[in-house]
């Protein structure tokens, strides 16, 4: 059962997520996204996926390369793992009846004006079209001032262009904690309310590995920023089984974000 409320929904699966301890891209991961957001699109909830894993599919092709310039190396990989992650995603998708689309995009482009416009145009005409936007972040053109911080501000700043009622920040924890995850003594806080100071438990929590460019202090500050703005945000394991439902569901999965 889907709560029918909620019109518009966007997810934002992390590398570390999509990967394994080898950095190598998990199908079945993939398949179980794409399954979880076909039970959504059934029950009539639009869905924007923002999905990283760019970097780590390009490497997977390339293998290690003799450009010594981390930018120019991210640019790269980025570029000859786009394709890649498309293709598993259009065929998965395809596999539910469903179509997908590429969107790639700086951090320019959400400025007020002309790009943003386009922005908003485009994601309203593929969602009134049942398409299932999958938007990333242009590496191949971004330049430090036009780059985001990482996919987590991408999502949050399309989940406000679209007027969202949930982000959904799926990351390799189950939310945030008062310690360590893997600390038998640290809790799982549920729920975080804006003003509630719970920076203090972050550098304790924080895991930032693989490819990635976005660890917990990031999710906190996204998921904070989200939330001021009347989008419930969640932070959750995106390797739990059903995840993405029972979020919506308002079931006590991750840890969630309100004003």
């Amino acid at each position: 059962m889907i709560d029918n409320a909620i019109k518009r929904v966007v997810v934002k699966v992390g590398t570390n997520v999509l990967t394994n301890k080898d950095n190598r891209i998990l199908g079945p991961i993939l398949r179980e996204l794409v399954r979880q957001i076909s039970v959504l699109y059934e029950a009539n909830i639009l869905v924007v996926l923002v999905s990283s894993g760019s970097a780590i599919a390009g490497k997977e092709i390339l293998g290690d390369t003799n450009i010594e310039d981390p930018s120019k190396r991210r640019q790269v990989y980025s570029s000859v793992g786009q394709p890649r992650m498309m293709r598993h995603y259009y065929s998965l998708f395809h596999d539910y009846g469903m179509r997908c689309a590429q969107v790639l995009a700086t951090k320019r482009d959400f400025d007020i004006g002309k790009h943003r416009e386009n922005m908003i145009n485009c994601y309203e005409g593929l969602l009134s079209e049942g398409v299932i936007p999958i938007a990333n972040e242009d590496d191949a053109v971004s330049l430090t001032m036009s780059m985001f911080s990482d996919n987590d501000e991408l999502a949050s700043l399309v989940a406000e262009l679209i007027d969202a009622d949930r982000l959904i920040i799926l990351s390799d924890t189950d939310g945030l904690f008062t310690g360590h995850p893997d600390d038998e003594n640290s809790k799982k806080i549920n729920e975080v309310k804006v003003g509630q100071d719970v920076e203090k438990y972050v550098q304790a929590s924080n895991k930032k590995e693989g490819e990635g460019r976005g660890g917990m202090a990031s999710k906190l500050k996204i998921a904070k920023g989200t939330a001021q703005k009347n989008i419930s945000t969640y932070i959750a394991n995106g390797k739990r089984q059903n995840v993405i439902i029972d979020i919506i569901n308002d079931k006590p999965v991750g840890t969630k974000f309100i004003h």
